[in-house]
């Protein structure tokens, strides 16, 4: 079993500007060691996190992947992205955090060149004007549906995917996920597989895979 990445160095006012790893979190963690095998035969050479908070998911992404990868981490949130790079400092690895929207400024120059991409996106149903209300309520609050921040990104995977790469996305029911999972094969030809779910209270929480075939 691999061990969660240490966030000792983190602070109780070092999460009140991101969001602290959670339930969520750790049904990716979990996703990622249980399918660690198919990552390590891809041998990715350059790993996404898009809406890294913490840094906590590409830190552990690190442990299967290797030294050998290139890690990318994304946040419109400026403090993610400090604490980011001080997560990948804790823990000796090294991350190119980006404090940008989604994947703005990553294309053309990554296309077709992602082999691994991690989302756990805001998706908690909000108004839609929750979604801008605060650096913090970004990380969590999804707007109608809790879908659109995921649904502004769907576009750009198939873009930034390498062929045979994946995309790892945490959901919960409330999101809709079939619906996600019909646009991705209808729309975008990617392969769809579900890797765990979880009941988190009265949350049910899925990571779905994404692959280009």
């Amino acid at each position: 079993m691999l061990p969660t990445p240490d966030l000792s160095h983190l602070t109780s006012k070092d999460y009140r500007n991101v969001y602290e790893p959670a339930e969520d979190t750790f049904l990716l963690l979990d996703s990622l060691e249980e399918d660690q095998e198919y990552i390590k035969q891809l041998k990715p050479k350059i790993c996404l996190e898009i809406g890294s908070g913490s840094g906590c998911v590409i830190t552990f992404l690190e442990q299967i992947v290797g030294k050998n990868s290139v890690y990318l981490t994304t946040d419109i949130n400026p403090e993610a992205a400090k604490i980011t790079q001080r997560t990948g400092k804790q823990n000796k690895v090294k991350i190119d955090a980006i404090n940008t929207d989604l994947v703005n400024g990553l294309l053309p120059r990554l296309e077709n060149s992602v082999d691994i991409i991690c989302f756990n996106p805001p998706y908690v149903v909000t108004e839609t004007e929750d979604i801008n209300s605060s650096l913090i309520a970004a990380s969590w609050a999804g707007g109608i549906n809790g879908r659109e921040v995921t649904d502004r990104i769907l576009p750009f995977i198939p873009k930034l995917l390498s062929p045979g790469g994946s995309f790892y996305l945490l959901l919960i029911q409330d999101n809709k996920p079939q619906e996600i999972v019909d646009i991705m094969e209808s729309q975008y030809n990617l392969k769809y597989q579900l890797v765990k779910k979880r009941r988190a209270g009265r949350e049910q929480q899925y990571v779905l895979k994404f692959s280009k075939i």
